[in-house]
């Protein structure tokens, strides 16, 4: 197991103090006996009764499935049978992955068929190193939204702001509430067009969005067979290493991930930086935010490159055209479970009424044609160790505001105006918090790497991670969590 600083046997931090603390020094308290995997999962368990029913990051909350699980862990581990780093510690997902036991909804209004409960590779990778699932969060029905609301269940609360109900991004819009509330340690979600950076991006949390087909799919309702990316959010790029590590079957492991994430230095590293598209329509404190940040690197060493990427916009301009999600969502919903078009989100629905007045040449076009752009993008990114954007140029709107069709749809268009592009030029991404913005809202900062490039990706974002700070160390506690 990754390095980590060992405290005395028997003393130290409580378990309210461990779990704050990263997932590795957690994973060496729960070895050396200052930590206790129950205590661990009471605490878990403990902050999700004082805040989940404000936050409200779950459709379904599993305490008693926690402990049995918490019990298995702390059982293999006194028998000195060690799973993995991930032993014993808390990881909720998205309403879209199978999970035996607890019944899938895909954030449809009533449950999927059965088949849905089969737990995929993915899941199976934390069952392995027992990891403790909490519950299921929140999703956009059929993972087709990015603003995070939905017209079947309430939309979770961004803990951001104390005042008004702010979204929390989608699509996987339960999944950064259910580690600000402190429930969960990883959140499993997936990303097609932004549905991890995003509500990583707004909930001051870090995402990773992996290559496409890196991890697999199998065990998730899928929206978009071409496009569809599992991923996850943690509170530190750190974290998000060792989970990496923990899933993915091609990487040598946590201590050769962390090996090579240590040896990297900002000083020197290429960070690319384009003018068009990705600046735009920000919100203020939003660019501003992004750009101190880079100053900071800058000041230890890091290099900015100008890049010019017109593949970016043209991507998107071609998948509008193509309405590539909605065709390949409509065609599995229709073949899957067609009756659940009669009760689907209208502003789900809107999108998928697109799609349906799209011709199968021109779907077929712009596919290719996007494809061919993706290849292009990925050479240019050969210059550089990361290209840096904002991740969610805009403050995230309140639950009324997104209320009226015409404002979702526009909010919709505009958070996922910066991470969508990574998706369709297949490449891999990591979002980090940097700032707050003029309202007092998360602002991110996009790392972009090219496609098979994950393990290289986390490291620059780890570089950059020890050179800022962390999201608590720069930001501060959310103020919805601060009891």
């Amino acid at each position: 197991m990754a390095r980590a600083t060992k405290g005395k046997k028997g003393g130290g931090r409580t378990a309210a103090e461990m779990l704050d603390r990263p997932i590795l020094a957690i994973a060496v308290a729960l070895r050396d006996g200052s930590l206790r995997v129950d205590g661990l999962i009471e605490e878990a368990i403990a902050r999700h009764d004082r805040r989940g029913r404000v936050l409200g990051a779950y459709k379904r909350w599993d305490a008693a499935g926690a402990r049995a699980q918490a019990t298995a862990a702390a059982a293999a581990l006194a028998a000195g049978s060690d799973p993995g780093p991930l032993a014993g510690i808390p990881v909720s997902f998205k309403d879209i992955f199978g999970i035996a036991g607890l019944p899938t909804f895909g954030g449809t209004p009533r449950e999927l068929p059965r088949k849905w409960r089969r737990e995929g590779p993915v899941v199976r990778a934390m069952r392995g190193q027992m990891a403790v699932i909490t519950g299921k969060t929140h999703t956009v029905e059929f993972a087709f939204g990015a603003v995070g609301t939905s017209a079947h269940w309430p939309a979770p609360r961004n803990p951001w702001d104390a005042k008004v109900h702010r979204v929390t991004g989608g699509s996987s819009s339960g999944a950064g509430v259910s580690l600000a509330e402190g429930s969960a340690l990883i959140a499993f979600g997936t990303d097609t067009g932004g549905s991890v950076r995003i509500p990583a991006g707004v909930t001051g949390n870090v995402g990773l969005k992996t290559s496409i087909g890196r991890w697999p799919v199998d065990g998730i309702v899928p929206l978009s067979s071409t496009f569809d990316t599992p991923g996850l959010l943690t509170r530190s790029v750190a974290d998000a290493a060792v989970a990496f590590a923990a899933v993915d079957r091609t990487c040598a492991g946590v201590d050769a991930m962390m090996a090579r994430a240590e040896g990297l230095s900002v000083a020197g590293l290429r960070l690319g930086i384009c003018d068009e598209h990705f600046w735009d329509n920000c919100s203020p404190g939003v660019a501003e935010g992004v750009r101190a940040a880079l100053d900071e690197l800058v000041a230890r060493g890091a290099r900015l490159v100008r890049l010019s990427l017109p593949e970016a916009t043209e991507a998107r301009t071609r998948f509008v055209r193509g309405a590539l999600f909605g065709v390949e969502g409509l065609s599995y919903i229709g073949e899957e479970y067609p009756d659940r078009l009669d009760t689907i989100d209208p502003n789900i629905g809107a999108r998928f009424d697109v799609a349906r007045k799209v011709s199968a040449v021109d779907y077929f076009h712009e596919k290719r044609k996007i494809a061919e752009l993706a290849a292009m993008a990925d050479e240019k990114l050969r210059s550089v160790d990361a290209l840096v954007t904002p991740t969610v140029p805009m403050t995230p709107p309140t639950v009324a505001e997104v209320a009226d069709p015409a404002v979702y749809g526009n909010a919709n268009g505009l958070m996922t105006q910066n991470t969508q592009p990574v998706n369709l030029l297949a490449q891999c991404a990591v979002t980090m918090p940097v700032a707050l913005d003029a309202a007092g809202m998360p602002v991110g900062l996009q790392l972009v790497g090219r496609n098979g490039d994950d393990e290289r990706l986390i490291a620059v974002a780890l570089a950059c991670e020890r050179a800022l700070g962390t999201a608590r160390e720069r930001l501060g506690v959310p103020p919805l969590c601060r009891k």
